[in-house]
């Protein structure tokens, strides 16, 4: 039975990374030309964003010598270096070879802390982190924003913890690697003295959570940033987004426990998921179907986390109704999105005049506090498609247009897509991976639901 599972799910892979668009029928949710253009854009920003072993980045950064290719998360001058949650979040397009999920699954592991660790600047890693990326030139991993310098990472800006969802993120490579390939036997290889399993009972285990309810915390003494595309804003208290993904990683730990025939800690780590699911909507939903990003500082009503919730399934029933209901509005009011790029705070939600998110180490409308990014716009979609298909179709072809006429092989003065921008004419970081990676994934999704 497992190997018909696995058959049947490779060839799913197949099928999306070959063109998918060219199964898709009149009247689907996205038509197959823009599917098409997209798939076809998506594997050349991958391609773009590989860097092979022993290619050479530039003097400051060096030359890739891990062993094996590696992922950044953009094009051009974007990140030179290979970042975990950028990477997980593109393995759903199935544009990745087993060889080479393989050989980041390993660096990922073994650089693992394995001893809890004071920085320099006074920042802690516990035993079991996960790094915010690993450096391409000696594999030395920084757990922390902001630097690539391994002897002067962890600094208070940055939080007192590594970001909480990298963790969560490494527990999706093992899962994804294990359902693609069908190799089990990864499971209990060891690395660094520990087998594989062990290494993500452990990463899963590191971010604070309450004892109850199993939801991620931060404290404003010991922070970590909730995720990473938010590295630079301040969030506390009990939050929303490291616990939806820690949601989905429970699932995915207790599917590969039960692969090992380790059905009692299977079950332990289902009930962890089931109370998450539970205990979200009453802790952060708002009355009008937002869910909030925190109970503490920060704690504004959160674009991604609403969304991300729909999309992996936590929302049901009436709050789901609620959610789709509130997105699908703040489309047609001109306060979720920009050319089809979404914000993560609706613009009706700023903290004050001066700032999106209360606290913030960016400018607003500049980067994580305020502009327009790609990468939510696939769960977003299909959120206001519980509400409203017509608007989701449209929404969906407004970010297909805008990568087309932006779209980076035109030449060097187009560089879509962008990580993020916004009317005034700010643009970060062209040739931007999960910007076209995460709608793909969504879009092929709603694309199914649209044909069955």
């Amino acid at each position: 039975m497992m190997k018909r599972i696995t058959l049947s799910l490779t060839c799913l892979l197949f099928i999306f990374s070959v063109g998918y668009a060219q199964n898709v029928q009149q009247g689907s949710f996205m038509n197959s030309e823009n599917l098409s253009f997209l798939e076809g854009m998506t594997k050349d920003v991958l391609e773009a964003s590989r860097i092979y072993p022993g290619q050479f980045i530039s003097k400051d950064i060096g030359s890739n010598n891990t062993g094996g290719t590696l992922i950044r998360p953009g094009g051009r001058d974007a990140y030179p270096s290979f970042w975990i949650r950028d990477y997980a979040m593109s393995l759903e397009t199935g544009m990745v070879s087993k060889k080479e999920q393989l050989h980041m699954l390993l660096l990922t592991a073994s650089t693992q802390c394995d001893q809890t660790l004071i920085t320099k600047g006074g920042s802690l890693i516990p035993l079991g982190s996960i790094a915010d990326h690993i450096r391409i030139d000696d594999s030395k991993p920084i757990y922390f924003p902001g630097t690539y310098s391994y002897e002067n990472q962890g600094t208070p800006e940055f939080g007192m913890l590594p970001p909480y969802c990298d963790q969560f993120y490494f527990v999706h490579m093992a899962y994804y690697y294990v359902k693609s390939t069908g190799d089990r036997k990864i499971l209990k290889q060891e690395i660094n003295g520990a087998r594989l399993i062990d290494r993500l009972k452990a990463a899963f285990h590191v971010p604070p959570a309450n004892n109850d309810n199993h939801i991620v915390f931060a404290t404003d003494a010991i922070r970590g940033v909730d995720f990473g595309f938010r590295d630079v804003i301040t969030i506390t208290g009990n939050l929303s987004f490291p616990s939806i993904l820690k949601y989905r990683a429970a699932n995915e730990l207790a599917e590969i426990l039960q692969m090992l025939g380790r059905n009692k800690e299977a079950e332990d780590y289902k009930q962890i998921a089931a109370t998450i699911k539970k205990v979200l909507p009453d802790m952060f939903m708002d009355e009008r179907g937002m869910l909030r990003a925190s109970t503490g500082k920060s704690n504004q009503p959160d674009v991604w986390a609403t969304a991300l919730a729909v999309y992996f399934g936590i929302l049901e029933g009436e709050v789901l109704t609620k959610a789709s209901t509130m997105l699908a509005n703040a489309y047609k009011d001109g306060t979720l999105s920009y050319k089809g790029n979404i914000r993560h705070i609706l613009t009706t939600d700023d903290y004050n005049e001066t700032t999106a998110w209360e606290i913030s180490l960016a400018a607003k409308n500049k980067y994580q506090n305020g502009a327009y990014w790609g990468t939510p716009t696939g769960w977003v979609c299909y959120t206001i498609n519980e509400r409203d298909p017509q608007l989701a179709k449209a929404l969906a072809n407004e970010f297909m247009e805008d990568l087309k006429a932006n779209d980076y092989r035109k030449g060097g003065d187009f560089g879509a897509p962008y990580e993020c921008f916004n009317p005034s004419a700010y643009k970060q970081n062209p040739i931007y991976l999960t910007t076209v990676t995460c709608p793909l994934v969504a879009f092929r999704k709603l694309v199914h639901q649209t044909v069955q």
